[in-house]
Parts: structure tokens; C-alpha cells; sequence
């Protein structure tokens, strides 16, 4: 059996939490046994849930107290004597994997599932100062896209083959479109005449959520039927409140702040919106189009984030208007061909089931490998 350490730091609502447990709830525990590795400011730890599917929770002080960050994960490390170090934090992988390193552990995996955008200057700055180090003690490179792979990793090395592809898991059959569920949750909210347009995310810069406000204002003023529906916490929560109000949007928009039991919401809305300035391949975009909503991403968004015709991309050098245009016009070709696409997912390779076996595979040959050396 294979021991493996899961390092993903923040452990927040999202689409890192997601990806890491769609694969965990797959893994066999014949042949895995993880450990999920958090930062103690995270605020959704899921403790029951990783001890239920046979895993263990390990709490460390966050990498902004890097010394102790660095101890803690030290002295874990030499405790459990883990054959695998598989992090998933991007360009802040370096600081597990250097401890990875110098503990000896033999299978070191970094996996890269995000960018960076010029407009968030002193972010972007760091990712590309961190990035340059990513390689230093990583001896096996992951990606959840291409562009994600040779914007951490370089061009040279996914030409050369060195980065392995996975793209983000969602479990199929789980987050298939369900009519039933549709009913339900539109009737509890007072939806069920309404065109309903949702946003779930991190209410941050790079998911461009006032510029997400503007196109809604817009799609408003065209349907008297839109409803709007935002999910999430983040740091530009009162700005978009204050511009909500000054557009005089509360009475079609219903805010439902950070929540776990999102499947009823995707399979209750009509459309999806995401106009980011960057991304990976979000996993919100997956799982929406996995319950049949066509999905409006900006063209910042790689295009293997698209399931067939559900996935559209707009530029952000269009405007508020233009886009609301078109989220409004494929929307409502969409709505009376809503279906699951349970199948179309595992031919694109999302699936969850599919993936944690092909990653499982791949933790299990590195680890016979680097044994021959």
C-alpha cells in the first residue's frame, strides 16, 4: 500500500476543496492510504468526511507564519514517512515540497491548477517570482489543463512530454441533471417562473465579479423574467453589495452567501456565468455543465473546460451589454433541451471514477520507479 500526503493549504469552499475530494471519495484504500494536509485558518475542513472514506485530517499553522508552517510540516513528514508528497497549491507548492525534499520523501508531485492575470499586480508578481523555484524540488509535474501546465512549468516541458495532464474530476453520476431536484429548489425559493442566472464562486478579483454585476444589470433590463442567484464569501463582498444596490437589483437577486449543497442550485438554474480574468479548468464550470447548463465563461478560460455545445466563450473586451445578449439569446435555446450529460463527461474525461483510477496508477508507477533508482 502506498502512503501519500495531500498538501493543499487553504482549505476553503471552492474548487481546490472540490477536486481534491472527488478524488479522495474514488481512491481504493486497499491501495491508498491519504492524508489531507490543511492550513489552520481553512473554513471548510471536512473532518468527517476524509475519516468516513478511511483518510486522516493533519491542521498546520498557514504558510503566512512560514517557520512554523515549515516545522509543522517537517515534523509530520518524518513521523509518517510518506512515499508520496502530492501538492496542489500552484506556485506555493515549493514550500511543502522543499520540506518533501529534505525529509526524504521519494515521490514529490506538484500540481498546477490555476494562472494569473496582469490586473492583479502584486499577486501575479509573487506567482512569478514562486513560479521560477516550482521545479526545485518537485520530480514529477501535474496540470489540470495545457495552459495551466506551461504557464507554472514552461513550453519545453510539455513539449517534452513532462507534465502530466488531468483534468478536473467530477463524479458524473452524482451531478447529473435530476427534473425532480429542479422543481423542488425552484419552488422552495420562489424561482419557478423565473429565467434563473447563477454565479458561484470566490468573491475575489480574478473572478470578476463587478464586472459580473454589470452583465446582469444588463440581462435585467432586457427580461423581466431574470432572476439572478450569487454563492460565495470573498473580500469584494461589500462593493458588490454597494453596486447591487446602486443598480437596484435586490428584489431579483436572491444572495446566498457560502454553502455546501450547491448540486440543488446548479440543477435549478438556467445558466451559468463566469467571465474571470483567469482561471485553471474551474470545477464550477464542470459541474454545471454536467447537470445540462450551458455555461458563459470569458475567453480568458481555456477551452477544455467546454463539454460540446454547453460550453460558450465571450471576451472581455466585449461589453456588459453584448454579453448579456448572448448569454440571454443561448439561454433560451438551451432551456427546453436541458438533459444530463453524465456521458458526455466521461468522454471528455472528467469523470471522477475514471480519473482517481488513472491517478492512482500514476502515484503507483512513480513510486516503483523512483524504487529502481
Amino acid at each position: 500500500m502506498i502512503k501519500i500526503a495531500i498538501s493543499v493549504n487553504k482549505c476553503d469552499s471552492g474548487g481546490q476543496k472540490s477536486l481534491v475530494m472527488a478524488y479522495i471519495r474514488q481512491f481504493d484504500t486497499n491501495r491508498l492510504q491519504f492524508d489531507l494536509i490543511v492550513d489552520a485558518d481553512s473554513n471548510s475542513i471536512p473532518f468527517d468526511e476524509v475519516k468516513t472514506l478511511g483518510g486522516r485530517v493533519f491542521v498546520i499553522p498557514p504558510y503566512q507564519k512560514i517557520v512554523q508552517h515549515v516545522m509543522a510540516l517537517r515534523k509530520l513528514f518524518k513521523k509518517e514517512n510518506y512515499d508520496v508528497l502530492y501538492a496542489l497549491n500552484n506556485t506555493m507548492n515549493i514550500f511543502p515540497l522543499c520540506v518533501a525534499y529534505y525529509s526524504g520523501i521519494k515521490v514529490r508531485i506538484s500540481e498546477s491548477l490555476t494562472m494569473a492575470s496582469p490586473l492583479e499586480k502584486k499577486k501575479t508578481m509573487m506567482k512569478n517570482v514562486l513560479r521560477k523555484f516550482s521545479h526545485l524540488y518537485c520530480n514529477y509535474f501535474m496540470a489540470n489543463g495545457r495552459d495551466c501546465g506551461i504557464y507554472q512549468f514552461g513550453k519545453k516541458a510539455m513539449d517534452k512530454g513532462r507534465i502530466a495532464i488531468f483534468l478536473t474530476p467530477v463524479d458524473a453520476k452524482a451531478n447529473t441533471f435530476n427534473p425532480e431536484l429542479r422543481q423542488i429548489t425552484r419552488t422552495r425559493y420562489g424561482w419557478s417562473d423565473k429565467v434563473v442566472y447563477g454565479f458561484i464562486a470566490r468573491f475575489e478579483l480574478q473572478k470578476n465579479p463587478l464586472f459580473l454585476l454589470d452583465i446582469m444589470r444588463e440581462i435585467h433590463k432586457s427580461s423581466a423574467k431574470a432572476h439572478f442567484v450569487i454563492i460565495g464569501i470573498g473580500s469584494m463582498e461589500q462593493q458588490m453589495l454597494e453596486r447591487i444596490d446602486s443598480y437596484q437589483m435586490k428584489e431579483c437577486m436572491s444572495w446566498m452567501g457560502r454553502r455546501e449543497d450547491i448540486k440543488q442550485f446548479y440543477n435549478a438554474f438556467d445558466a451559468f456565468l463566469l467571465p474571470s480574468l483567469y482561471e485553471g479548468l474551474p470545477v464550477v464550470g464542470i459541474e454545471a455543465q454536467a447537470s445540462g447548463l450551458p455555461v458563459f465563461f470569458s475567453e480568458e478560460v481555456t477551452r477544455e473546460a467546454a463539454i460540446g455545445e454547453l460550453g460558450h466563450f465571450i471576451s472581455l473586451n466585449k461589453s456588459a451589454k453584448e454579453w448579456a445578449e448572448i448569454i440571454v439569446k443561448e439561454t433560451e435555446k438551451s432551456m427546453p433541451l436541458r438533459r444530463g450529460r453524465e456521458e458526455d463527461l466521461k468522454k471528455a474525461g472528467f469523470d471522477a471514477v475514471m480519473e482517481a483510477e488513472r491517478l492512482t496508477k500514476y502515484f503507483e508507477n512513480a513510486v516503483i520507479e523512483q524504487s529502481k533508482k
